[in-house]
């Protein structure tokens, strides 16, 4: 089971063959994609300024053919607030929000996080991720 960040969606949306093969093998093989509601909200914010309406179309499409969409329930919030402290206990504070609700969300749920930011969550205790970008 994966869970998808904003960056490999935004792969997907340039067209890249490399993270839409590997999107469709996943699926395939029977594994689910989920893309968090956080990373949905930054996709979404994304498109609109810039106003790329052919992308937000193929982004729709997506979203209602290819993904579940993971929701941030009680458990999430808690350990987001868990990884927030955390991280500024061990002097390697974590200012994006978003990422520490991504991250949370893949631990809560036992996803593995694809993306091609890891330094932005290898310091998160937990949290299983890979770069199908490399």
């Amino acid at each position: 089971m994966y869970a998808l960040d904003s960056n490999i969606i935004s792969y997907a949306l340039r067209g890249d063959e490399r993270i839409r093969r590997k999107m469709s093998d996943t699926t395939e093989a029977g594994n689910t994609l989920v893309m968090p509601h956080v990373v949905y909200y930054e996709v979404k914010r994304w498109l609109l300024e810039l106003g790329a309406t052919t992308k937000q179309r193929i982004f729709e499409q997506l979203v209602n053919s290819d993904f579940e969409l993971g929701l941030l329930d009680k458990a999430v919030w808690d350990r987001a607030s868990s990884i927030y402290v955390e991280a500024r206990r061990k002097g390697r504070p974590i200012d994006d929000d978003a990422d520490i609700l991504i991250a949370a969300f893949c631990i809560v749920n036992g996803y593995t996080l694809v993306t091609n930011n890891g330094r932005h969550f290898e310091h998160i205790d937990g949290l299983k991720f890979v770069n199908w970008s490399a």
